[in-house]
């Protein structure tokens, strides 16, 4: 060994010492703070479906490739980022003397050239993503200012890279860049040194032509430092990651499988659709015994949340996907996912001393946290953030490392409703008719049937032990609303005109509580559930039709919690299966364009997207709007935000309003009341009082009575 090799292997052997010291010190501190976060035993079991889905997300990038180029550069960094470490162990080798390589492979063709490709591939994909991050920096994309800000501010550009710690980015990009260098360094030289056979090495030998009239030495020396410089790089990031524990788009390269394995539902979905009940002490809240003098409610401090909870923050790449998608950042309010997840990050780590402080104190017999909890709401999260979310799931549909924000933020309206009394004066009108009238408007209970009083035929009333194959769920939106009571009778006429058996429970029926549980009222929510399951149980219903995606979401998914287990579909889905088998034949074309709004609810939440289709198919051409299916545009009523003002920013019903009208369609169809109302009001707004805003089911009847007059007229 020479002098370099000394100095470089010492340097080397000490500086890697010293980051795996450092870095399983932090990761070891990491798994200690994470464990502190509230009990969550609802992540148990079905360990081979989890084990599978994380090795299916992880290692075929499914959520990644949603957005497919930037998915295969990430795939390719992915891989070359753990396959390229027999790299790295073989660097030590060659710091020692420079003529080793890796035992058994190190001199095997098909190795050396199977590690170029990745190698080089590696170098592309993270040129490829510093490029595009490059050319989508905030200050290349602004956008004027939309509406009046909250004290939280609002977007200043349309990039996904807003608000994100770029300089964290850059240097893990620099670094791999580096180690790739590295490694294609250290081949040349070994091809210049004959070494390795060229055709290991096709991409290494355009360059090592040129050193041809290096010295022997000098070439070993060079394969020394360029291996010197592998560790020291490679070691650096790890090293990093220990001095910097809320770095998450270092972190996530570890937590991300964790955060995949532990996510909400073991066989993959997304964690959308039900909502997260609300635990105490690990399980779902059982209001008859819980007390909240002792036990939290939601969430109010950092410590509050689960230790999912905190490992959701701790995995934060804060890639942006989640914000390009949000309805809310897009029109200009206060809530970005993205930001609020980071900004719950760093209070966690800032609060980190504190809890693991108070956790000491427990174990010694149960002393006073000498510490003051700091409450999240007002001094870490403005209320305008929270309130601003819709509850779509786009954030959640967009997450490749499966963060869970709308539960988050459910869980922080927990708080702020039931324990504070913290929220929208116009939320406590809807409240307050809720408990009253058992419906968000307010209307007499005993109303419930008048939708269905122009009706030419008697809509039955579901009994015990009655003749019917489906339950009507017609929802207070189709009850009381009267655009929506138009929906109502086209519904029902259908389903008359078609032969299907079926009623509905009048007076019986209530408010399934989706808005009450969206706005963080879950004690609210139980005890509409409650009764309606009573209810729907004594009637024996087993198969349910809504018209209201929101009804359909929390009976079919919410109530099975609660003794209530049903076959709900959607009214698009039975018509759709009615017109297939030949009992509903639309016959008349629809005149002029048409495009389709997909209801969050019936979507991204419940992955409806064929069936509307199909039956808008059967009798007209649907135009698509830019933004559809799972990347559908929000209509801005979800999360209880219909019974909300909107005071900050661009109207979200105005947005996607926008972008129906810019599809040239007169008629813009929909599959959900709260929709209805959001887009005829966008369009409104727009000043395009010739775009119609209808339901598919109202269409579809459209197609029927001319039919019916047609056949009038023959006759």
């Amino acid at each position: 060994m020479g002098v370099v090799q000394i100095v470089t292997a010492t340097v080397a052997f000490a500086y890697t010492a010293v980051a795996i010291g450092l870095f399983v010190r932090a990761g070891l501190g990491m798994l200690e703070l994470i464990k502190l976060g509230a009990p969550d035993k609802t992540r148990k079991g079905d360990r081979e479906a989890r084990i599978r889905t994380m090795l299916r997300e992880s290692l075929g990038h499914t959520r990644m490739l949603q957005w497919t180029w930037v998915g295969l550069a990430h795939w390719a960094v992915f891989f070359g980022f753990f396959l390229l470490a027999p790299a790295l162990a073989a660097s030590y080798f060659e710091v020692l003397n420079p003529e080793w390589g890796l035992p058994l492979v190190g001199h095997w063709g098909p190795w050396l050239l199977a590690s170029e490709i990745l190698t080089v591939l590696t170098g592309v994909a993270i040129v490829g993503l510093f490029a595009i991050r490059m050319f989508r920096q905030p200050r290349a994309m602004r956008v004027p200012p939309q509406g009046t800000a909250s004290e939280a501010g609002q977007r200043s550009s349309s990039s996904r890279f807003e608000n994100s710690r770029q300089w964290m980015a850059f240097y893990i990009e620099a670094t791999i860049f580096t180690i790739v260098l590295s490694h294609m360094a250290v081949r040349v030289f070994k091809v210049a040194l004959d070494e390795v056979p060229e055709w290991s090495s096709p991409v290494s030998s355009l360059f090592a032509g040129a050193l041809s009239d290096a010295s022997h030495d000098a070439l070993l020396t060079a394969v020394t430092l360029a291996a010197g410089l592998d560790i020291l790089v490679s070691w650096t990031f790890f090293l990093m990651l220990a001095l910097i524990p809320s770095m998450g788009i270092g972190w996530h390269r570890v937590t991300a499988f964790f955060n995949l394995y532990f996510k909400r539902n073991a066989d993959g979905a997304v964690s959308l659709g039900p909502a997260k009940p609300m635990l105490i002490d690990g399980e779902p809240a059982d209001f008859e015994t819980a007390d909240p003098e002792t036990q939290p409610f939601g969430v109010a401090t950092i410590g509050d949340f689960t230790w999912k909870g905190l490992l959701d923050f701790s995995t934060c790449t804060e890639c942006g996907r989640c914000q390009s998608q949000c309805p809310a950042w897009n029109t200009g309010k206060p809530l970005s996912p993205k930001t609020l997840i980071t900004d719950l990050r760093d209070h966690l780590y800032e609060q980190a001393p504190y809890l693991k402080a108070a956790a000491i104190a427990a174990e010694r017999g149960g002393e006073a946290d000498p510490h003051e909890k700091i409450n999240i709401i007002g001094n870490v999260i403005d209320p305008d953030v929270l309130w601003s979310c819709t509850t779509c799931g786009a954030c959640v549909e967009q997450c490749p490392v499966d963060i869970e924000h709308v539960d988050h933020i459910l869980d922080l309206r927990r708080n702020m409703v039931m324990i504070e009394s913290d929220f929208p004066e116009e939320a406590q009108t809807m409240l307050r008719n809720l408990e009253n009238k058992g419906n968000p408007w307010g209307e007499n209970p005993a109303h419930r049937l008048k939708w269905a009083e122009p009706l030419d035929f008697e809509v039955p009333i579901a009994e015990a032990g009655g003749d019917f194959e489906y339950l009507y769920w017609v929802g207070c939106a189709g009850a009381y609303d009267p655009k929506a009571q138009k929906t109502s009778r086209a519904v029902a006429t259908l389903l008359h005109d078609a032969g299907v058996k079926f009623a509905v429970l009048g007076e019986a029926e209530t408010c399934t509580g989706d808005s009450a549980r969206r706005i963080g009222h879950e004690f609210m929510y139980q005890m509409l559930a409650e009764q309606n399951v009573e209810t729907l149980n004594e009637v024996g219903a087993v198969k349910i039709v809504a018209t209201c995606p929101h009804c359909l979401n929390t009976i079919g998914n919410e109530y099975e919690d609660i003794g209530g287990k049903y076959e709900v579909v959607h009214h698009t889905e039975l018509l759709n299966d009615l017109v297939n088998a030949g009992k509903i034949t639309p016959v008349e074309e629809h005149e002029g364009k048409l495009t389709y709004h997909d209801p969050c609810y019936l979507g991204r939440h419940n992955r409806i997207f064929t069936p509307p289709r199909e039956l808008l198919g059967s009798f007209a051409e649907v135009t698509e709007m830019p933004r559809t299916e799972e990347r559908s545009f929000c209509c801005g009523a979800g999360g209880a935000r219909m019974w909300l003002e909107e005071p900050l920013g661009k109207r979200v019903n105005r947005e996607r309003a926008d972008e129906a009208v810019a599809t040239g369609a007169k008629t813009v169809a929909v599959g959900c009341p709260f929709c209805s109302t959001m887009l005829r009001d966008g369009v409104a707004d727009a000043g395009r009082e010739d775009v119609e805003v209808i339901d598919i089911a109202q269409l579809l009847a459209r197609t029927q009575e001319k039919r019916a007059e047609k056949a009038v007229a023959a006759e």
